[in-house]
């Protein structure tokens, strides 16, 4: 099994925050072959921090070097993402929300999210807080 975690379950997996549901956690760890992050989430880790927000505590230096010491692999942005991209309906109005929509779509990997606004994509979610 092929994971991609979203942004905020990337961060919560690397703090040990309980808010990361037990058996999520379990497909972290134990059960995924791959656990994937997206350049996307790399991208808006960078924003974020750049711009002093209280909710991003981590440079993309940092969140690059925890990735590696993880064992997670880095998912670049690919002209397939973009195709799906653009076929996507307009469920969700975040543009890095839609691009990993995208990227798991079109990888075939099971997104891991808090997100409930992916459900209406119909892509393979696992809710991060279970």
């Amino acid at each position: 099994m092929r994971l991609l975690l979203d942004t905020h379950t990337f961060l919560w997996a690397i703090s040990d925050e309980p808010r990361l549901g037990a058996r999520s956690r379990d497909l972290i760890t134990v059960e995924a072959s791959n656990v994937l992050i997206s350049l996307v989430s790399l991208w808006e880790i960078a924003i974020k921090h750049a711009l002093a927000r209280g909710d991003m505590p981590l440079s993309v230096a940092q969140a690059i070097t925890w990735a590696q010491e993880c064992g997670f692999e880095l998912l670049p942005l690919d002209l397939p993402h973009l195709l799906t991209l653009e076929q996507l309906p307009q469920h969700h109005r975040d543009p890095f929300d839609r691009l990993l929509v995208a990227q798991s779509i079109a990888e075939s990997l099971l997104l891991v999210s808090a997100d409930r606004a992916f459900q209406a994509y119909g892509c393979p979610l696992q809710d991060a807080r279970r």
